[in-house]
């Protein structure tokens, strides 16, 4: 009962705590780039405005993969929350993603093809890191159920360093941040045709967005687990980490897929195994 419970407020809470986290990047960008920026309520704006719109798909497959996309977000959200298993939360993440594609794949239109094949290219890339990060933390606890992380006595992130710093590039791509932005942007600078959402549109572009923000609280909650013993640590952590991703974002531009896998496995998983044998031979 108290695990259903937990999920059901993940699932309210985390659209509201995405999008105020959207609008407070939208600030931070903006002063990055010397300009006042809109409200930090403007990401909710945006998204109350396409429910409003007129519904416009190419087809009923896209309408499916997009609520399956929000529906899967929002359910490992939710299971992060009940403190479920972490490769269950995984599973069900990694089914929104691939809908996600399967709904760019299903328009003709040759923006959308050519996004959703560099999407499924950062789900490749990003994917094994994060199987990897389970797998630390199974290592450091014992177990992949969230509960065995919160009974630790002390910090995750002593004993998987390397660990978080490979997370924060599958953070980095999940979020589609410089330089690894190449499916879609939110720039509007870099990008005028979104790639991957090229042909969402109205209460379906918006069903995305809300998606985004579920993903977004969700890959921060896999960072705030590394300093799960103290509340106020826990928080430097996870300001320092996303101050971090929006100045990357700002400070680099989009490289090459052929880049992001070459830095992505040879870095980011070299990393994560060194750390992993360095915790198997302790």
């Amino acid at each position: 009962m108290k695990a259903i419970i937990l999920a059901i407020l993940g699932i309210i809470i985390a659209p509201v705590l995405g999008g105020l986290i959207a609008g407070l990047d939208r600030r931070l960008t903006a002063w990055f780039q010397s300009r006042q920026g809109p409200p930090i309520l403007q990401p909710f704006y945006d998204v109350a405005k396409l429910f409003g719109k007129e519904k416009m798909v190419v087809n009923q497959w896209q309408v499916l993969c997009a609520w399956v996309y929000m529906i899967a977000a929002a359910v490992s959200v939710g299971l992060f929350f009940a403190q479920s298993d972490l490769l269950l939360i995984f599973f069900v993440q990694a089914i929104g993603a691939v809908f996600l594609v399967m709904g760019a794949l299903a328009a003709k239109s040759p923006y959308s093809q050519v996004g959703a094949q560099r999407e499924l290219i950062q789900i490749l890339a990003y994917e094994p890191i994060l199987i990897l990060v389970f797998v630390g933390i199974f290592l450091t606890t014992g177990s992949f159920k969230l509960e065995a992380v919160w009974a630790l006595d002390s910090p995750m992130l002593a004993k998987l360093p390397l660990l978080y710093i490979a997370l924060g590039y599958a953070l980095t791509i999940k979020l589609r941040k410089s330089p690894f932005d190449f499916s879609t942007s939110h720039h509007g600078h870099q990008e005028l045709v979104k790639g991957v959402l090229t042909e969402f549109s109205g209460p379906y572009l918006g069903l995305v967005e809300l998606a985004h923000w579920y993903e977004t609280i969700l890959v921060l909650g896999l960072c705030a687990i590394f300093w799960s013993t103290n509340v106020v640590w826990m928080a430097v952590l996870l300001v320092a980490t996303y101050f971090l991703e929006v100045l990357v974002d700002n400070t680099m531009a989009r490289m090459t897929w052929r880049w992001m896998l070459k830095r992505v496995w040879l870095i980011g998983m070299g990393m994560s195994v060194v750390n992993l044998i360095w915790l198997y031979a302790g």
